[in-house]
């Protein structure tokens, strides 16, 4: 398998499935020059990130499909661009190829890349290919916005209600599964907790949903747990925070408890739910609430509050205390 081999194969899975999204295609070059070309709206603001994940870190490649490792991968890209309460447009790609991959592995990483892509109307432009002692990928997803409905973490009021967009702690429970094939829960559960840490789901329509609202101040994506990306929020817009209810998914209630862990532990120092954190007027709530269960099906759940001191607290049956961040670190 050479480069242009690769490559040329790699081009065909996105191309061919590209002409199967659905909406505006603002891309004039995509895989195959010296740089992708596209054109950005006039009326939008553009909006991007970038996510590196090495195997061995932020996945098993022994213990994952290709196409998981791809779809876990783009996901986590997307999310951050659903929490600017934007669409994604585009993608690249950078490959580290591990010496014993082979072409139909790394072509199933690429399907579960671009089923991704394709799933919130974006398209795979280009990328880079080189050789690496493990498999790394680095994207890069560019999305748009109108700028009105561009959503920071720094925007959060005091007393604002802070929710988010469904429960937390499945991706952690998935993860002690993967590391621990001898924990035994129920399959649904089991199953349920496998999905949420290979398969999440980004909150784009939500996201952009969520931002069309005057009422939506802040907004993030919880990929370090709750208790450290609220904390960030609640930092950046210049208050503190208080959590008075942790919503826990059932799947991370299943494992924990068989684990002899803490259930809780799991949504609030987890990470990577990819559920997003949003800050709501705390009048228009309710209303915003219902609204958004009629829409998507599924339940804004409010969590606690920005306060006016600064400091992240949690409450407990026996009163408030301070609460330590322990989620994701990069460096740690």
């Amino acid at each position: 398998m050479t480069e242009d081999q690769l490559v040329a194969a790699i081009r065909a899975i996105v191309e061919e499935s590209s002409r199967q999204v659905p909406g505006p295609r603002p891309i004039a070059l995509g895989i195959g020059d010296d740089a992708a070309a596209w054109q950005p709206s006039r009326s939008h603001l553009s909006v991007i990130t970038t996510d590196a994940l090495i195997d061995g870190v932020h996945f098993f490649g022994e213990r994952m499909s290709a196409r998981n490792i791809g779809y876990r991968s783009m996901a986590a890209n997307m999310s951050d661009i659903a929490a600017m309460g934007a669409r994604p447009v585009l993608a690249t790609v950078a490959l580290g190829v591990a010496p014993a991959a082979q072409e139909a592995w790394l072509l199933e990483l690429y399907e579960g890349m671009q089923g991704v892509a394709r799933g919130h109307g974006a398209r795979i432009a280009g990328g880079d290919i080189t050789r690496a002692p493990a498999t790394m990928l680095s994207i890069t997803v560019v999305g748009e916005v109108r700028r009105a409905h561009l959503r920071r973490r720094d925007a959060g009021r005091a007393n604002d209600v802070v929710a988010v967009t469904g429960p937390l702690g499945a991706s952690r429970a998935g993860l002690e599964l993967l590391r621990n094939e001898g924990i035994q829960v129920a399959q649904d559960m089991r199953e349920r907790a496998l999905r949420a840490f290979e398969t999440p789901q980004a909150r784009v329509r939500e996201g952009r949903w969520l931002a069309a609202s005057v009422n939506v101040r802040a907004m993030m994506d919880c990929s370090d747990g709750l208790a450290a990306d609220l904390g960030r929020l609640a930092r950046a817009s210049g208050c503190g925070a208080l959590i008075e209810h942790v919503p826990v998914d059932d799947a991370a209630q299943a494992v924990a408890g068989a684990a002899g862990a803490d259930a809780r532990a799991y949504a609030l120092n987890g990470g990577e739910d990819f559920e997003l954190i949003v800050t709501i007027k705390p009048r228009a709530f309710a209303h915003l609430a219902r609204r958004f269960e009629q829409r998507f099906g599924r339940t804004l759940l409010p969590v606690g509050v920005l306060e006016k001191n600064e400091g992240l607290r949690i409450r407990e049956a026996s009163g408030t205390r301070p609460l330590l961040a322990a989620g994701w670190d990069h460096l740690a």
